[in-house]
């Protein structure tokens, strides 16, 4: 088992004797250094991965280099070594972002990696087809890694098959969501099922779902944000392309799933849920204040009065809740 404990405070209080703090510390100063040497590989191993790619820039490469490197994580799993995992986990996360890199590089017939690009009549795979080969992927490498961050992108790799973007410019920065219906649908249904799995899995299991979970709630209020400014057409449906969803409704349905989600996370004491809640609620407020009232000098200062008082009932409820468990890892 794993236990995050403050030597000094038990030393003080009487809970531990001096020679027990002293070979307690002298464990966790050998585990430490275990974790340099794990994080210097680590390191080492990205420097070399990204200058073999400098030296033959294209995706081909980064295939061959994510199936060594994967290779090498899921070797030092399975031989059980515990002092090793850290390495095990960068050589699986970079492995995973370099394969799913590749993939959709020549998926798009994109060999090159830069200059010019150089792509082939008809791309092999369509893009959608693409992001969810690497979204399977990045689940296989989440679960062997024990990764929450590549779950958490294997959700965005969902999200990304569903024509879901950002992008960044000079002072610019964009998100694109083309299907806020299927979104909303599809991300809220996955983060109520992760959640409710999740309730019967051991920690780490729990922890993989719930990072599954979080990533989906906040996607499915990106896609009602964006569906409470434009609307859907729902054209991916089939349908006529005359029928649509309005933005009004979307904006509606956002508010009541809001309001649902912050009673609920109060309720069941999930505190990531009721700030982004109350996050998302604060934005919808003002996209709908000023989308409908504009930027004037008063609705700035009734809109920021009004976030102010939100901002401190959320304070008030966050002290109110009751304190979340020590975590115990096995």
């Amino acid at each position: 088992m794993k236990v995050t404990l403050d030597l000094s405070k038990l030393l003080r209080d009487g809970a531990i004797t001096a020679e027990e703090h002293d070979r307690l510390a002298r464990l966790g100063r050998r585990d430490t250094g275990m974790v340099l040497i794990n994080a210097l590989i680590g390191f080492g191993v990205i420097a070399v991965t990204g200058g073999a790619l400098l030296l033959v820039p294209n995706a081909l490469t980064g295939v061959i280099l994510g199936a060594i490197l994967m290779t090498a994580g899921l070797g030092l799993i399975l031989s059980g070594r515990a002092q090793w995992s850290v390495l095990a986990n960068i050589c699986i996360l970079v492995a995973a972002l370099l394969l799913g890199a590749g993939i959709i590089l020549l998926g798009q017939g994109l060999a090159q990696l830069s200059g010019v690009f150089d792509p082939v009549s008809k791309p092999p795979l369509s893009l959608a087809a693409s992001y969810l080969i690497v979204a399977v992927l990045f689940a296989a490498a989440a679960v062997l890694a024990r990764s929450s961050l590549l779950a958490g992108l294997t959700v965005l790799m969902l999200f990304a098959a569903l024509g879901g973007a950002t992008a960044y410019e000079t002072a610019y920065y964009g998100l694109e969501v083309n299907q806020p219906l299927a979104t909303v649908l599809v991300f809220s249904a996955l983060a109520l099922i992760a959640h409710l799995v999740s309730r019967s899995l051991t920690h780490d299991w729990e922890r993989l779902a719930t990072t599954v979970a979080r990533v989906s709630l906040f996607l499915t209020n990106l896609g009602f944000w964006v569906g409470s400014l434009w609307g859907d057409d729902v054209s991916w449906l089939g349908h006529n392309p005359a029928v649509t969803i309005s933005p009004i409704a979307f904006a509606l349905g956002w508010a009541i799933a809001l309001f649902g989600a912050a009673l609920w996370a109060g309720w069941a004491n999930r505190r990531w849920v009721l700030n982004l809640a109350v996050v998302f609620g604060a934005i919808h407020f003002y996209t709908q204040w000023f989308e409908h009232l504009g930027a004037t000098p008063l609705t700035v200062l009734a809109a920021g009065i009004i976030v102010l008082v939100l901002a401190v009932v959320l304070w008030q409820l966050n002290r109110r809740l009751p304190p979340v468990a020590a975590v115990v890892s096995p």
